[in-house]
């Protein structure tokens, strides 16, 4: 028997039943649900698990990403590109792909919503998963510089064979790391060109620019499961578009991330010696405004934290009541840690290899390689 996680790999067959049932009425084309359960049942018997068609992997993956509240305002969650790459198992295969999505994702500052569906947890093969919280996070360096969310992280990936720059920035890029069950834990450098990054200035404060910020465009979501109809995929990155304050607020200003709301605090002559002068609101005010501004200066697409809290509302009001047989994305806490501490491995543990991460050529070459075109 497999086991991810400490636990073993279980099926659960009135998802499957429910699923379908579910595709079927939305999808009246599709013709009765009758014969597809008797396929489904008769695959289930012989080996423990099925295989979704196209068309249901499709609409399980967009309807997991709508009802999952991570689909800002704006996204036209029919229209989603779902990537169906559940033959990919190798991690090289697995981190070029997560390249590509970045690539199209991005697609010159108009970001296209995405979700890359990997390989399947099955009886017998169970799918690969990515370790990081998203495909481009920061590191954070002992020293206190960059995103300390992820020093955890920085010191694990170091461990396993990664070099920060010399010397150490505050946007240094993490590499991403894939495991599999076959290969372990494996060290991949993102591409830099293929990271579009935002340089932040204010447009009321000319010194704004000088603080040297920056944030990248696209926010694609790395290490949540995708269950749809009882088949578990563990690594499924999807992304849609940043919501401002995310960038400004949670993760330039928070002390325990990159922490800059002091140096802004200080540049407008704040006094930071109290609390009661709020002058970290202040601070937080226009670095949110910095974002936004930038991001419309180089025709990024991003949304506000107002425009998305009534869209929020919306949903809540919408949305479908928690049902474990509806596709869903969900967070396991293992995976939470294995993104900010760099651990524990999904699979049972073996020796692991001191690894320098694949360069970024090899990862080229792999795209390069790639038979299928997406197409628009």
């Amino acid at each position: 028997m497999t086991v991810v996680d400490n636990e073993p790999i279980t099926f659960d067959v009135d998802a499957a039943e429910g699923f379908l049932r579910m595709f079927h009425i939305a999808h009246p084309e599709a013709g009765p649900v009758g014969p597809r359960l008797g396929e489904v049942r008769a695959e289930i018997a012989e080996t423990g698990t099925y295989r979704h068609t196209t068309h249901e992997l499709a609409y399980g993956a967009r309807i997991a990403l709508r009802d999952s509240g991570w689909c800002t305002s704006g996204v036209p969650w029919r229209r989603l590109k779902v990537r169906d790459l559940r033959g990919v198992r190798n991690a090289a295969a697995v981190a070029g792909e997560c390249v590509e999505h970045l690539r199209l994702a991005t697609n010159g500052g108009e970001i296209r919503p995405l979700v890359t569906v990997f390989a399947p947890d099955t009886p017998t093969a169970p799918g690969p998963c990515v370790w990081n919280e998203q495909l481009i996070r920061y590191a954070g360096h002992g020293d206190g510089t960059g995103d300390l969310r992820y020093r955890g992280f920085t010191d694990a990936v170091r461990g396993l064979g990664w070099q920060p720059p010399s010397p150490p920035g505050r946007f240094d890029l993490l590499p991403l790391v894939v495991e599999t069950a076959h290969e372990g834990v494996r060290l991949f450098t993102v591409p830099p060109d293929v990271v579009h990054e935002v340089a932040l200035e204010h447009p009321d404060l000319p010194w704004f620019g000088q603080l040297g910020l920056r944030w990248h465009a696209v926010p694609v979501i790395s290490n949540m499961r995708l269950t749809i109809g009882g088949v578990t995929y563990p690594a499924a990155p999807f992304n849609s578009w940043f919501v401002g304050s995310e960038i400004g607020a949670r993760s330039l200003a928070d002390e325990n991330a990159c922490g800059v709301a002091r140096s802004v605090a200080e540049a407008l002559g704040l006094d930071t010696t109290t609390e009661r002068s709020l002058w970290r609101d202040r601070a937080v005010v226009e670095l949110n405004r910095a974002v936004l501004h930038s991001f419309d200066r180089d025709a990024v697409t991003i949304t506000d934290h107002h425009a998305e809290s009534r869209h929020r509302l919306s949903w809540l009001r919408s949305r479908q009541r928690h049902s474990g047989n509806r596709p869903a994305f969900r967070l396991d806490p293992s995976a939470a840690r294995r993104a900010r501490a760099g651990g524990p491995a999904r699979f049972a543990p073996a020796p692991v290899e001191t690894t320098q991460p694949q360069s970024p050529g090899r990862l080229a070459e792999l795209l390069r390689r790639r038979v299928a075109g997406f197409g628009d």
